[in-house]
């Protein structure tokens, strides 16, 4: 198989990388404009083959992956999807749903394979998060929360929210095994960026009924990557940073006296029990992505992060945006036929 890589910056040269490292991959194609990334590149892989172009490198290979910034997917994807070619796309899949659901539209039409890039969907300590949900160990799940924060990196084209909150989003709905049903969010400026820097996002689940909160962050001292599960029975934490015990599980929990039905008083007694961290075999997900996108495109199969994945998540962002503008709560409902203009990412100043 020879796959093209359009976007050759920080996330494309990482796909470039484990391209590389999989041995089902006959050959490699670099597409960018910027001739400096490509001669970096090159330096690493001194067979690399380049292209300034993705139209050169169609004719060519079997897949494409779409690495550049997300203003251009709907435009980029659809060429591969009309030149028949498999596409993986970066997140977001689009920038507005009505975007995101013609490329969904037009692969299935043709047969194509159309990814996206929810990396974090192939990382094994959310899906052991996914499996204590369903296994139903932390009890009935009373809300999620993630915080995604750093010092950095501004985007030049998407607010913070469409910049880090996707990763979120597709860990809440992998998580749950649901869509959120309404949408809010928050938002500030702090910069000369005319974009929000800092933002929260509350999405409300309905089955199951269940609320989860997003923060997001390019203005925070400290980097953080944590998503936590509260249950009835237990809760579960979530650490990308950690070397060792990235999914800890807190026998831990608010037990009400006999008889009592809700919180209008004060618990009578909080329970503190063990603390254990499954062991976590790891995978880098990106490889774990990166081979599930080639042995669909070979096979002719749908990934696990499919089009209608990107879908999902790129209504729950268009929703954050229009709660951002307009200060309310948005049901997801709204924006289900959209009028296809690209959406406007982050307030001007």
């Amino acid at each position: 198989m020879r796959i093209a890589v359009v976007g050759c910056g920080f996330w494309g040269s990482k796909h470039v990388r484990v391209l590389h490292s999989i041995g089902r991959v006959d050959e490699v194609i670099a597409v960018d404009q910027s001739q400096d990334r490509l001669d970096s590149l090159k330096q690493s892989f001194p067979g690399l083959a380049v292209q300034t172009s993705m139209e050169q490198a169609l004719e060519d290979v079997d897949a494409v992956v779409i690495a550049t910034p997300p203003s251009t997917h709907v435009e980029l994807a659809l060429r591969a999807i009309e030149a028949d070619k498999g596409v993986l796309v970066e997140k977001p899949l689009a920038t507005n749903t009505a975007d995101a659901r013609l490329m969904v539209e037009e692969a299935s039409r043709r047969s194509v394979v159309l990814m996206v890039g929810h990396t974090f969907e192939y990382n094994a300590a959310v899906w052991k998060l996914r499996q204590l949900v369903s296994s139903h160990e932390l009890g009935r799940i009373l809300y999620v929360d993630s915080a995604r924060l750093n010092l950095g990196l501004y985007q030049k084209d998407v607010n913070v929210v469409w910049d880090l909150a996707p990763h979120d989003v597709s860990i809440f709905n992998y998580v749950l095994g649901a869509k959120p049903k309404v949408v809010e969010a928050w938002g500030l400026h702090n910069t000369c960026s005319p974009f929000e820097d800092v933002a929260y996002l509350r999405l409300l689940y309905d089955d199951p009924e269940v609320t989860g909160t997003i923060h997001v962050s390019w203005l925070d001292p400290c980097k953080v990557r944590r998503v936590t599960v509260v249950g009835s029975s237990k809760m579960a934490v979530y650490n990308d940073l950690a070397v060792d015990e990235r999914v800890r599980i807190y026998d831990k929990g608010v037990d009400l006296p006999a008889g009592t039905a809700n919180l209008q008083n004060p618990p009578t007694s909080y329970r503190y029990g063990e603390i254990r961290s499954p062991f976590i075999p790891f995978e880098e997900p990106l490889f774990v992505e990166a081979s599930e996108f080639i042995k669909c495109v070979s096979e002719g199969t749908q990934p696990q992060t499919d089009g209608m994945d990107g879908l999902a998540v790129v209504e729950v962002l268009e929703c954050a945006e229009t709660s951002l503008r307009e200060g309310r709560p948005v049901d997801v409902k709204e924006i289900s036929e959209p009028a296809r203009t690209p959406a406007v990412l982050g307030r001007a100043s």
